[in-house]
């Protein structure tokens, strides 16, 4: 799969975020081990610690369809350029990951930027 393609399905679903406090829309679109493909929105909650990220969104649509191991996660807002993972998406990312790192992809403006997940939480909680 194309990471541009990856992209234009995170900006597609980042359309469905229900975000009514924030105003904040994010999309993900996760690129699975077995080259399956999963989208989350982020959702928000008026009690604030419930509200889901869009990356913790996709990744559990891929763990209830069996799949464990991350390729890619594509990520988009359209909020913000180089919309990177928060903290705790970080290491959600960083624990599925596929044995030679997960490739997170942002926009930043019309190009596409491509981190390693290891470059972004380079030291992480693992047991």
């Amino acid at each position: 799969m194309d990471y541009n393609e990856l992209m234009e399905k995170a900006i597609e679903v980042s359309k469905n975020a229900y975000i009514p406090y924030s105003k904040f829309a994010v999309g993900a679109c996760v690129l699975s081990e077995n080259d399956k493909i999963y989208t989350g929105c982020n959702f928000e909650n008026s009690s604030y610690g419930l509200t889901i990220c869009a990356e913790r969104n996709a990744i559990g649509s891929m763990i209830a369809d069996g799949e464990r191991k991350i390729k890619a996660i594509a990520i988009y807002s359209p909020n913000m350029k180089n919309c990177t993972p928060c903290g705790a998406c970080r290491q959600v990312i960083r624990e599925f990951q596929v044995d030679a790192g997960a490739d997170v992809i942002t926009k930043f403006g019309d190009e596409l930027k491509t981190y390693k997940i290891n470059e972004l939480l380079p030291e992480c909680f693992i047991l």
